[in-house]
C-alpha cells in the first residue's frame, strides 16, 4: 500500500545552485547528499516534513554525472524541472508486483538501491499519464 509522497524528484544542471535556490527562497536544508554511480547522478535529498507512517517527503535534486544517465537524457531534452515522483511503500516488490497485473509496466524486475540505501523501482511515464513514477521503501522500513 503506498503511503505517502516520498519525494519528488527535480533534474538540474548545478546541483550546488540549485540547493542554493531551494534554502535560499523557501529555507529548505540539505538532509543527505550522495552520488549514485549506477544511476549516474549527484543527489541532494531536502527534507521537507515527517508524514504520519513515520517516514518523511522530500525534495530530490538530481545531476547526472554522466550525459548517458537516464537523467542526463531527460535534462538535454526537456530541461531542469520535476523528472518524477515517488510514492513511499512498505513494501516495494509487492506493491510493483500488483501494479504490474494491473497492466502497468515495471521498469526493474527487481528493484534496485536508491538513495540513502532504499529499494526503488520506476512505473513507465506512458502507463501514468505522463508522468514517470517511483516506487521507494526506504532503509529504515525493511
Amino acid at each position: 500500500m503506498l503511503t505517502r509522497i516520498d519525494h519528488i524528484g527535480i533534474a538540474c544542471f548545478d546541483l550546488d545552485k540549485t540547493v542554493e535556490f531551494y534554502r535560499a527562497t523557501y529555507g529548505f536544508e540539505v538532509f543527505h547528499t550522495e552520488v549514485n554511480e549506477e544511476q549516474g547522478v549527484r543527489e541532494a535529498m531536502l527534507r521537507i516534513n515527517g508524514t504520519d507512517d513515520g517516514g518523511s517527503s522530500y525534495l530530490q535534486l538530481l545531476e547526472p554525472t554522466r550525459e548517458d544517465s537516464a537523467v542526463g537524457k531527460w535534462l538535454a531534452k526537456n530541461g531542469q524541472g520535476v523528472h518524477h515522483i515517488a510514492f513511499g511503500t512498505a513494501d516495494v516488490d509487492g506493491d510493483a508486483a500488483a501494479i504490474r497485473d494491473k497492466g502497468v509496466r515495471v521498469l526493474y524486475d527487481e528493484p534496485r538501491t536508491g538513495s540513502m540505501g532504499s529499494r526503488i523501482t520506476f512505473l513507465h511515464p506512458k502507463d501514468c499519464h505522463g508522468v514517470l513514477t517511483e516506487l521507494v521503501t526506504s532503509a529504515a522500513a525493511r
